[in-house]
């Protein structure tokens, strides 16, 4: 292989690393950056059967997120062990407005598996 069609590759190959953004390149974030990874709870009956049974929570996170990014995120902000993180795009629901047709918009869930004896209490800060 030549110099050149060597250089040309290197090129190449760099280029698209430079452009990803930074919770896509894999590189670990900061503390702020990872707070803003969690949306909010996701509140649902389904939810509230695996929070019961299984030890699972399910969040609504950010769409560039990723497993390692969640679990960091909760470690963080409830001080719990994380065991596993299933991750996945809810895609929006198509709708109609009388005549027009339009889509819900899509969002993220993470379903994340507390290690055992682990929980996390939402309601620790509300005043009765």
């Amino acid at each position: 292989m030549s110099a050149m069609k060597r250089k040309a590759k290197q090129e190449t190959a760099a280029e698209p690393a430079q452009a990803r953004s930074p919770a896509v390149s894999g590189r670990r974030l900061s503390k702020e950056q990872l707070m803003a990874v969690l949306l909010a709870p996701h509140v649902s009956e389904k939810a509230a059967r695996l929070a019961e049974s299984g030890n699972q929570f399910v969040f609504r996170v950010r769409d560039d997120a990723t497993r390692t990014h969640v679990k960091q995120a909760v470690e963080l902000m409830f001080d719990v062990k994380v065991d596993r993180v299933q991750v996945l795009n809810q895609p929006g629901k198509k709708r109609r407005f009388g005549r027009i047709e339009g889509f819900r918009s899509g969002h993220k869930k993470a379903y994340v598996r507390l290690a055992a004896g682990q929980t996390i209490d939402f309601a620790s800060g509300v005043k009765p």
